[in-house]
């Protein structure tokens, strides 16, 4: 599938099926995400790898009750750093970079897994405190996205979008 057949066939998918994900296109997917820019190049993401069906469901729970994640053989938590980002951009490093950081890190994991005819879903709704206890992550890591990846159990129609005309505006 080249690029473009990669963003137009993205779907949120939130049915899977029950069929592990096979190692090497979790570490394409891992690698895909590592490959994302970042700003000054400080990487101020770190990512959490979720097998555990208990701990899927638990994260079903920290997200508001949506429980299509525990369907799925994995969930990536993209968490950002606000620390590394402080040191060199300072408090718009910390609030706004590292964020910005984690979810382009997100967004290319998300287009690996479709270029690998996998199914995921974006989740952004969440406890931030739970999803930290349930990955056992430090209180200085931001969970930004939880992305749930699997075989889709689903073909969902694309939806509509706003259209060129009103999203964009040319100040020239």
């Amino acid at each position: 599938m080249d690029f473009f057949e990669v963003i137009d066939n993205r779907r949120s998918i939130r049915a899977f099926l029950d069929k592990p994900l096979e190692d090497d296109k979790v570490k394409t997917i891992l690698e895909s995400a590592n490959a994302a820019p970042s700003a000054g190049d400080l990487q101020a993401v770190e990512i959490f790898l979720i097998h555990s069906e208990e701990k899927l469901r638990n994260l079903a729970h920290a997200a508001l009750g949506q429980y299509f994640i525990a369907e799925a053989p994995l969930a990536l938590v993209f968490c950002a750093h606000p620390a590394r980002s402080l040191i060199k951009y300072g408090m718009r490093g910390a609030e706004l970079y590292c964020v910005q950081d984690a979810t382009i890190s997100c967004a290319y994991a998300q287009l690996a897994a479709t270029a690998l005819d996998l199914g995921s879903v974006w989740v952004g709704a969440f406890e931030d405190d739970l999803v930290n206890n349930i990955i056992g992550a430090s209180d200085n890591l931001r969970p930004i996205a939880i992305l749930s990846i699997g075989y889709p159990a689903e073909t969902p129609p694309s939806t509509p979008s706003r259209g060129i005309r009103s999203l964009v505006h040319d100040v020239t």
